[in-house]
């Protein structure tokens, strides 16, 4: 039996290796995630434990933001002498880093790397931990000097001599680069400018007697963690965050991992889609094979094999195929992952293909995923091979299961359906967001699985509508063509299926960002008042100078500024909520329209007092009156009275999680150092629109990251946001595709090899070449078409859910792409012709003779 399993293998590779295409390319998405992710992991562990201080004091984190404030987090500079004096201190440097800061050249182009990677700018010192080393020029020596690292330098052609201009909180100032530094170790894609200490607490920070953090270095023989103690009992201030170099390492590498779990899981989501339609396509190829086998396994259980045995046998053959797809897909993992290392390398991150690491967790992954998906999906037609009787080996016998009743999956697909209906309906009437969630995720796997099992039922229906037109059209041919798809519903249904998933994926998510659009829309024609608003193109706040140059600006009425800062509130049902709140100046109503419960905007502005949403406010039993304990960063604490509640629809207002936001008076006291994150602009009465704004344009001229935007520009960034999304979809829909195709032309393939003799007598009656290749080529199309079909029905039921769980967040408009629908159903319709031409071709050139000859 191993043998004639063996034989059985080899003489159909030419088939199978479309089934191991699939299995390849779900191993390699899974294999390049974990090589990639391991390698830069690998790469920035020795980075970090190789430039952490031996303890490193900062300041302590007590709040978390997800907008950006412009503040920088000090401590007092006059610290590294008071540390220094502690028993097994070697050394104390003053630190001051300030990220995100924007550096130009004399054409006011961005210094800064391509990637959206920060440009950091800090002080200089050198020690045995430097990442850097100078290599061209001298050190910085006053406040009109700096260094540049020599990859920045490189990319942005800047040499010893040029003149930069620094736009910092304090405001900007020019400097001449006088030196180049180059990375010893890894770059992890960040421009650096230098600045000696001096002139970058005063420059970036504002105060000379400032820093960011306190790097210590410990004597020889002095442990770190002993140093910690030490230090910690010296300063013995809860509000200084101290970490050995093992724990600083530890925190910079938690950090990254947020940015490498984003690539990780993007990945795996192809490998994820890649698995899921590869399933159809080795279940058909396998299902077909055995089809065409039936008197082959007949004689085999003639003969005395059993039908373990003959089971055995298809398992052993799926075995083998898992084998040799999930070792080409390893393969092709390595590739992709050097790959993609090579690609971080054009960016700017600088890691070497020489350093990859293939951990053992990853050729085990391979396998596990190839060889299992493979066996699994091989073991029904399996065990229907096993189902073969010995007379078959007497009889001319039709494909299995062609026609056979599909009550069973009648049945299963209509319990399955149903239980994925009410989940979806839950999710609609659901008034909680994680709960609405829950009930969507659990509908679109159980509405995806009974769509799958009752596809075989959808196909005569449906593809008698869709084929309907063929033989007016095409005559007899059409006719042909409707008839051979409906000849076998459950190929059809799972042919049809592998491009159902990616469609239904894209036709959801289509809806979805349709919908977010149109909503975002809405709350832009709805909130915002102002002509014009001043924003960083990247949403970080901007230097102060940059209000001031806009103020002065002729043409300009109003301005009205606008900060954010987090906090943490203490609620009256005994909860605390750490969110992110805004602060603007008065005259708000002016450039904003918020919809009030209760109250108004200059109660909401006035002196100590907060405006929170309504929906938020009942939640956890606030009032107006109601005096709440507000936390601020720097670990500022201060009372603030709820003076008005927001009803904006569920949008959130002005803020973020329970949309606070009060005066920018209040927010000042407690949060000096901040930013402007955005100003509202009016013109002056009798200065017409445009006019004003290509003044404003000229006035930031020096300031390349903020921009300037009307209603239309801010729908525009909207919508280019929402698009991102949407291109990863496209993205997986392009895998899943290509695999359906590969599908599409396997099933093809071994269906003209099955009617091989059918073909035969239908030339030699006059069908001529070109009919049978339109022939093949209308199945192919209702095929995928069907699968459209099916595929965006489900997916604008999904989308519409989808809808239902944004309108719980205030995204209530409901849209629905049509045209991108079309688009779709046309995509599909070529996607079947160009699955089809090698089948064609291969029918059409099959030799009369020999084709009716055909057992």
């Amino acid at each position: 039996m191993l043998k004639a399993t063996l034989r059985s293998f080899l003489a159909h590779k030419g088939r199978l290796m479309l089934s191991a295409l699939a299995v390849l390319l779900s191993v390699a998405f899974v294999a390049g995630s974990l090589i990639f992710s391991d390698t830069v992991t690998r790469t920035f562990d020795r980075l970090f434990a190789s430039t952490a201080a031996d303890v490193t004091i900062s300041p302590k984190e007590d709040l978390a933001s997800r907008v950006p404030s412009g503040a920088t987090d000090t401590l007092p500079a006059a610290l590294a002498a008071r540390v220094a004096r502690v028993d097994g201190v070697a050394a104390t440097h003053v630190d001051t880093v300030v990220q995100n800061i924007t550096v130009v050249d004399r054409d006011n182009d961005p210094v800064s790397p391509t990637t959206g990677a920060p440009t950091i700018a800090r002080n200089w010192y050198v020690t045995d931990r430097s990442p850097v080393k100078l290599t061209s020029g001298h050190a910085p020596r006053g406040a009109g000097e700096v260094l540049l690292d020599a990859d920045t330098a490189r990319h942005k052609h800047v040499r010893i001599g040029d003149t930069l201009t620094v736009l910092a909180r304090p405001g900007s100032f020019r400097v001449r680069v006088v030196g180049i530094a180059t990375f010893t170790t890894t770059n992890p894609g960040a421009a650096l400018v230098y600045l000696d200490t001096p002139t970058a607490q005063t420059r970036l920070l504002g105060d000379a007697g400032l820093a960011t953090a306190i790097s210590v270095d410990a004597a020889p023989g002095v442990d770190d963690a002993r140093l910690k103690q030490r230090i910690a009992a010296e300063l013995g201030s809860p509000a200084y965050d101290l970490k050995t170099a093992s724990e600083q390492a530890k925190s910079d590498t938690d950090r990254l991992g947020a940015f490498l779990d984003v690539i990780k899981y993007v990945m795996l989501g192809f490998a994820g889609i890649a698995v899921l339609v590869g399933v159809f396509l080795i279940v058909n190829t396998f299902s077909m094979l055995i089809a065409q086998r039936t008197r082959e396994l007949g004689l085999l259980r003639a003969l005395g094999a059993d039908r373990r045995q003959v089971r055995r046998s298809v398992l052993t053959e799926a075995l083998l195929l898992g084998l040799v797809g999930s070792t080409l897909g390893l393969a092709a993992g390595i590739g992709l992952a050097a790959g993609l290392i090579r690609l971080m390398s054009v960016f700017g991150m600088n890691i070497k293909s020489t350093e990859m690491v293939i951990g053992w967790a990853t050729p085990v992954a391979a396998y596990v995923v190839g060889v299992g998906v493979t066996f699994v999906a091989a073991y029904l037609p399996a065990r229907r091979a096993a189902a073969v009787s010995p007379m078959a080996a007497l009889t001319d016998a039709e494909v299995a299961g062609a026609g056979r009743p599909l009550k069973v999956r009648a049945v299963a697909g209509a319990v399955v359906g149903a239980l994925g209906v009410a989940a979806l309906a839950g999710c609609a009437q659901a008034t909680k967001t994680a709960s609405a969630a829950s009930l969507l995720g659990l509908g679109v796997v159980l509405t995806l699985v009974a769509t799958v099992i009752a596809g075989p039922l959808l196909v005569r229906p449906v593809i008698r509508v869709l084929g309907g037109a063929f033989p007016a059209l095409f005559g007899s041919i059409g006719r042909m063509s409707q008839r051979n798809a409906l000849r076998n519903p459950r190929r059809t249904g799972a042919t049809a299926s592998a491009l159902m998933v990616g469609l239904a994926l894209v036709g959801g998510m289509s809806v979805a960002s349709a919908s977010m659009s149109a909503s975002f829309d809405q709350q832009i024609d709805k909130t915002l008042g102002a002509d014009f608003v001043v924003q960083n193109g990247n949403f970080q706040p901007f230097p102060q100078e940059v209000t001031g140059k806009i103020r002065a600006t002729d043409g300009v009425g109003l301005v009205v500024r606008q900060r954010f800062t987090p906090v943490a509130v203490r609620l009256p049902d005994g909860e605390r909520v750490e969110t992110t709140a805004a602060g603007y100046d008065p005259r708000l109503d002016d450039v904003a329209h918020i919809t009030y419960a209760q109250g108004n905007t200059a109660a909401a502005l006035s002196d100590g007092a907060l405006a929170m949403d309504v929906k938020f406010a009942k939640e956890h039993g606030v009032r107006v009156g109601s005096t709440l304990p507000v936390q601020f960063p720097a670990g500022r604490h201060t009372e603030l009275r709820v003076a008005a509640l927001t009803d904006q629809g569920g949008s959130g207002g002005y803020g973020m999680r329970g949309g606070l936001f009060f005066g920018m008076a209040t927010l000042q006291k407690s949060v000096p150092a901040g930013q402007d994150s955005a100003l509202y602009v009016n013109a002056a009465p009798g200065t017409p629109k445009d006019r004003l704004r290509s003044r404003l344009t000229a006035a930031l001229d020096p300031y390349p990251q903020v921009q300037v935007r009307d209603q239309a520009d801010y729908k525009k960034l909207v919508h280019d946001q929402i698009a991102v999304l949407l291109y990863l979809v496209y993205a997986l829909l392009g895998l899943a595709i290509v695999i359906a195709v590969l599908g599409v032309v396997n099933t093809l393939a071994l269906s003209v090899v099955e009617r091989t003799r059918e073909i035969g007598l239908l030339r030699a009656i006059g069908l001529a070449r070109r009919q049978l290749r339109r022939m093949i080529r209308l199945e192919s199309v209702v095929i995928a078409v069907f699968g459209a079909v099916l595929g965006l029905g489900l997916g604008l039921v999904w989308g519409v859910c989808t809808q239902q769980v944004l309108a719980l967040q205030g995204m209530k408009a409901l849209a629905i792409p049509w045209g991108t629908v079309a688009a779709v159903v046309v995509g599909s319709a070529v996607v079947g012709v160009a699955a089809a031409l090698l089948p064609a071709l291969r029918a059409s050139r099959m030799n009369v003779l020999a084709a009716i000859a055909h057992e």
